[in-house]
């Protein structure tokens, strides 16, 4: 039976408290914090985190498909899939897709590997959501959008997660939209919206599911449903007959936020991290419809303990010092315009280096053995000459070699973090060091490279890959 073979997710390391929103604004004070991507992360970037995390310990060559799936993706006529690909470190014989416009993106994409899985179109598809969803500024929404990733890997063997069943409805009812040249998200009035499309629709998908199926709240481990809002996700699974104490996941709203088309998909990861062998879990999302599967635990799902998922990464965060930086990560106020000429990009250099800028690979000379970055013709250590092979660095942690910090860089948050680092088995890498908390670097500190955005020029999302202390 097709299911789930392994997961992963992703969180940024920064947090915005909901109190200091209210002071910014003038508001009340509110519980909780909401994930923040960093100022050189988006969708892409934060996909690649998850699907990196999902893919420890698999080979990259067994994986034939990858479906991403976002609302907010960094082109609008430009696959990103094919660049998460790279990222990743996948096989160029595989089929990509975008999956977007939708909160119910994640399932949906979901949906289409488990019908490639089962039709032989495909053994393994990789499904990676996420988004970076723009509030905006003193809006009902500020405090509930949050940023994050999951990624599931589906296929027929080695399964963890069985698929036992699914139900799906579509819905032309409009919530929450952004149109082509909006900024922001927009919507309507919370009780007609929430009421009746977010609650009906959803119970409509659940209630047919368990109708289906002939089964009854009581029969499932654990109701991983997605939640717009905490008042609303309670009122829901209270509704559908689920024990609130023991049976409903945690929506992640006061932790993480509502992540839009990766809610679902991290409220999945969170819940599996804590399952055991034999558990049923029911699973929805909604989003223009509804979609609800029967989810079964299997034995291997014991073999994935290793990843970060939502766990770790909730441990692991930094709370950033006030709204005035969220307002730089963001780009909300108008700036003075550069001193400085301004970086541009180049398609050819992209072209010709993409195993070094977007795959994170160097190469290993065949002669001394020796690794360096990036990648020459000649070796630094013994002058073979075109003599080597390609290894992936993109996954080696190593130890920071020194470091600088500069005040008056053209970067959104200062300083600028300039390091080298020796990495793992050998290699050095020099560059931008972010996710950083100045006051804590020092030399000899243990990191890791990040996938990241190095600046924009040409009308050209230009990534990279970048070092930060080791989460």
């Amino acid at each position: 039976m097709s299911g789930i073979i392994s997961y992963g997710a992703y969180i940024p390391v920064y947090r915005l408290s909901r109190q200091e929103i209210a002071r910014a604004w003038g508001g009340g004070a509110r519980e909780g914090e909401k994930a923040v991507a960093n100022w050189d992360e988006d969708s892409l970037t934060m996909g690649v985190e998850a699907a990196i995390d999902c893919l420890s310990g698999i080979e990259r060559e067994l994986v034939d498909g990858l479906y991403f799936a976002s609302t907010t993706p960094p082109y609008r006529e430009k696959q990103s899939a094919s660049i998460l690909a790279a990222g990743a470190d996948l096989p160029k014989q595989l089929i990509t897709a975008d999956i977007t416009d939708s909160l119910r993106a994640g399932a949906s994409a979901v949906r289409a590997a488990l019908d490639a899985v089962n039709a032989g179109s495909a053994d393994r598809v990789l499904v990676v959501a996420s988004d970076c969803r723009l509030p905006a500024p003193s809006s009902e929404l500020e405090p509930l959008f949050g940023d994050g990733a999951a990624a599931l890997l589906l296929g027929d063997s080695e399964v963890a997660v069985s698929v036992e069943g699914s139900y799906g409805l579509t819905s032309e009812f409009i919530d929450v939209w952004r149109r082509e040249h909006d900024t922001y998200s927009r919507t309507w009035e919370d009780r007609f919206v929430l009421g009746r499309g977010y609650h009906e629709t959803t119970m409509q998908a659940v209630q047919g599911l368990l109708g289906k199926y002939n089964l009854k709240p009581a029969d499932f481990s654990k109701a991983v449903i997605y939640g717009p809002n905490t008042r609303s996700h309670t009122a829901l699974m209270r509704a559908l007959g689920f024990d609130l104490k023991t049976q409903v996941q945690d929506p992640l709203l006061n932790t993480v936020g509502d992540t839009g088309a990766a809610s679902a998909m991290m409220m999945l990861v969170a819940a599996l991290e804590e399952a055991k062998p034999g558990d049923r879990i029911l699973w929805a999302s909604y989003g223009d419809g509804a979609d609800a599967f029967i989810l079964k635990v299997e034995a291997n799902i014991e073999q994935l303990s290793d990843r970060r998922g939502i766990k770790h990464h909730l441990t692991s965060k930094m709370m950033l010092p006030n709204y005035e930086t969220y307002i730089r990560f963001r780009s909300l106020m108008e700036w003075e315009p550069e001193r400085e000429p301004l970086a541009e990009g180049s398609l050819n250099v992209l072209w010709r280096e993409s195993h070094a800028i977007l795959r994170g690979r160097g190469q290993q000379c065949r002669k001394c053995g020796h690794v360096q970055f990036p990648m020459q013709r000649v070796c630094m250590w013994c002058q073979a000459k075109d003599d080597f092979d390609e290894v992936r660095l993109s996954n080696k942690k190593g130890i920071l070699f020194t470091f600088s910090m500069d005040e008056r860089a053209v970067v959104p948050v200062l300083p600028n973090v300039l390091c080298a680092a020796d990495l793992d088995g050998g290699g050095r890498i020099y560059g931008q060091m972010t996710d950083r908390d100045p006051e804590k670097i020092e030399v000899g500190m243990p990191v890791e490279l990040t996938f990241r955005k190095l600046n924009e020029a040409a009308g050209i999302h230009n990534y990279y890959w970048k070092v930060r202390p080791l989460r």
